[in-house]
């Protein structure tokens, strides 16, 4: 949670120095000093190494009480802001944050239902009319009710991911300001790192570039460790390769190429891509793949014209949550080799989408809709080894897909509707633990795996309709006999009213019969 020490320097160093809340617990009770925030207290000298932090060897002026002290005030709400989150925890990830957006959509689906069923219920006989709403009311209230507490957990979830990216927003404000502190304090920018020269095929192209538009560059393989900010500013480039190279950061100003199409910063050392990378509205193929990437920027769901993308081979542990419900024009996309445990609901948006490979990740499962992808044709989402076990029953949905590989996992059942694949063309089952169908059916090819499934499907629907047949004589029986029982009942009662009537109403009783004797 604490600011990278690469990326934040002057924070990280002014954080340091202040004292933690343990230690301020700890001090002698006696002391009657207060702690100043503006002005920290030295550090015990038997407590701490002799030797500064290279920072200041760099940035002397920061070893000055009155700077650190400037400093120290102008980062008090970075410091507060970090005690509540050391309290709250560390952030959610992405996993987490995607599961609870689908759950509150869930609940709320659910809240809709029951709201329409109750609006919907008969106002039963007898019940007034004003004691019917609100009784009504009363209920709408509970279901509410049940339903926020049902949210607060998943809320407090989305809360705390909002806070630690606010504290990020937060963090990158505090840098800014701790850099003009110590520029009014008169430090030079330390020149003891020697610029690197810019290559001359870049320069070249730079002046090219002012003199008349440049649609295409191509500068793969040229070893390149850093791009001039004024690449940005080739207003028609729409193709731009840097493959190949030892680029470390793509410099902001790429969001400037407002024309670009294709971008290819493969097999470089980026670790993190620009927030700005969202500007390129025109992009349509984007490919980082071979990087040293561990996340990508929510930002990159703004790529709205991208038909291609391509992340694999980096160290990506998800994907944006939004990423389907932006990129809905996007047809291949890449992620394998990746450290990816699950992809977001929202991939199964992406109905244009041809091409999924996923292979050699750490997936556990697929989304269960991924059969809303209608129009795939490659699905790969082989080793991924002992994490992915089962795959959902809508995968027989995808009625256009062509090829399909799940080499290499431990499925031990596909799916009952996998024989509606009639496209299927391509099916490898290699390494997987599979009891349905058997070894001996996926031997015979990807055909005889389609009919077997699809006989099982058909079985399954024939007993089922027996079953169910079986349960409807069952109550046709049972309401004939419980017909027969009324007539008979009502037969006797007829007779017995008959007999009743001509024995007991024959004539008027004859007081000599009944005289006592």
């Amino acid at each position: 949670m604490d600011p990278n020490l690469k990326s934040y320097p002057l924070l990280s160093y002014v954080l340091s120095r202040l004292p933690s809340i343990s230690s301020r617990l700890q001090s002698s009770p006696s002391s009657d000093a207060p702690f100043d925030l503006e002005q920290p207290p030295p550090i015990d000298a038997a407590s701490s190494s002799t030797a500064p932090p290279p920072i200041v060897d760099q940035m002397p002026h920061l070893s000055h009480p009155k700077v650190l002290a400037s400093m120290t005030h102008a980062i008090y709400d970075v410091a507060q802001t970090r005690s509540v989150l050391q309290t709250l925890g560390p952030r959610p990830d992405h996993e987490s944050v995607d599961m609870a957006h689908h759950k509150l959509a869930e609940i709320d689906s659910n809240l809709s239902k029951s709201l329409e069923e109750l609006v919907l219920s008969p106002r039963p006989e007898g019940v007034d009319q004003a004691e019917w709403r609100a009784n009504l009311a009363d209920k709408e209230q509970q279901i509410r009710q049940q339903a926020e507490q049902e949210k607060s957990m998943y809320k407090s979830i989305l809360q705390l991911d909002e806070m630690h990216e606010a504290y990020g927003k937060l963090v990158k404000q505090a840098e800014e300001r701790l850099v003009k502190i110590y520029e009014k304090a008169g430090e030079v920018a330390d020149d003891s790192e020697p610029v690197e020269e810019t290559n001359p095929e870049v320069v070249g192209i730079l002046e090219e570039a002012q003199g008349k538009g440049l649609e295409r560059v191509d500068l793969c393989g040229r070893k390149l460790r850093y791009l001039p900010e004024a690449f940005g500013k080739i207003s028609g480039l729409l193709s731009l390769n840097l493959s190949g190279n030892q680029l470390v950061v793509i410099p902001d100003s790429l969001a400037g190429l407002e024309k670009l199409e294709e971008l290819n910063v493969s097999s470089n050392l980026l670790e993190s891509l620009p927030d700005s990378i969202g500007l390129l509205q025109n992009l349509k193929i984007l490919d980082v793949s071979g990087n040293k990437l561990n996340a990508l920027p929510d930002s990159i769901c703004y790529c709205r014209s991208l038909v291609e993308l391509d992340v694999s081979f980096n160290s990506l542990a998800y994907l944006p949550t939004n990423l389907g419900n932006e990129l809905g024009n996007l047809e291949r996309l890449s992620v394998y080799l990746n450290k990816l445990r699950s992809l977001p609901n929202s991939i199964c948006k992406m109905r244009s989408l041809r091409f999924l490979d996923a292979h050699f990740n750490e997936l556990r499962g697929l989304p269960n809709e991924i059969g809303r992808l209608t129009n795939l044709e490659v699905l790969n989402v082989s080793s991924n080894f002992s994490d992915l076990t089962e795959l959902p029953e809508s995968l027989g949905e995808l009625t256009n897909l062509k090829e399909l590989d799940l080499s290499n996992n431990q499925i031990q059942a596909l799916p009952d509707t996998f024989g509606r694949l009639d496209n299927l063309k391509k099916l490898n089952l290699e390494q997987n633990p599979l009891v349905i169908p058997p070894l001996e059916v996926v031997e015979q090819g990807v055909d005889a795996v389609k009919i077997f499934m699809a006989k099982r499907w058909a079985d399954k629907l024939v007993e089922e309709e027996r079953k169910s047949m079986i349960e409807v004589n069952e109550e046709e029986e049972n309401g004939w006999l419980t017909r027969s029982t009324t007539w008979l009942k009502r037969s006797v009662s007829v007779v017995g009213e008959t007999v009743s009537g001509y024995l007991g109403t024959a004539g008027p009783r004859d007081p000599i019969l009944d005289e006592e004797r």
